[in-house]
């Protein structure tokens, strides 16, 4: 049975940096060691699942208020490990990170999927999620 963790410290997160770079291949330790001081400040965590001892799953997550949504979760980094996928851990950090936003008393989750990642978008979309609208970016430097 896999066991599920909450990261909320800089030290716990930095060991996770394997799976990270399955997302960002490029991120070094102090790549990601720089994002994650700018961002635990602002209530960044991790939830991890862990699976003999592996780390096979990992969703950063904040909580925050927005003025159009009120209190909100709000999905980021999610990525299961290459050798696991279709084997439930999405859905079972997805469950998790549901009721933790009940708990929280949080009216919604939020995320962003790249228009691109046709699999994130059928997975969000089977799990009771709605596209909502457009996420845009305007790059400011290289």
């Amino acid at each position: 049975m896999p066991q599920l963790l909450e990261l909320g410290t800089k030290a716990e997160m930095l060991e996770q940096l394997s799976i990270i770079q399955q997302l960002y291949p490029d991120y070094t330790l102090e790549i990601y060691g720089n994002l994650l001081d700018k961002m635990i400040p602002h209530n960044y965590k991790q939830l991890i699942v862990v699976e003999n001892g592996i780390t096979v799953g990992l969703a950063g997550f904040w909580i925050g208020t927005k003025l159009w949504s009120g209190k909100y979760l709000e999905l980021d980094n999610v990525v299961v490990h290459e050798d696991f996928r279709s084997k439930g851990i999405g859905s079972i950090m997805t469950e998790y990170l549901n009721q933790k936003a009940i708990d929280e008393d949080c009216n919604m989750i939020a995320l962003d999927a790249y228009t691109t990642n046709f699999g994130a978008q059928k997975f969000y979309m089977n799990h009771g999620f709605v596209p909502k609208g457009f996420h845009f970016v305007k790059y400011l430097k290289d």
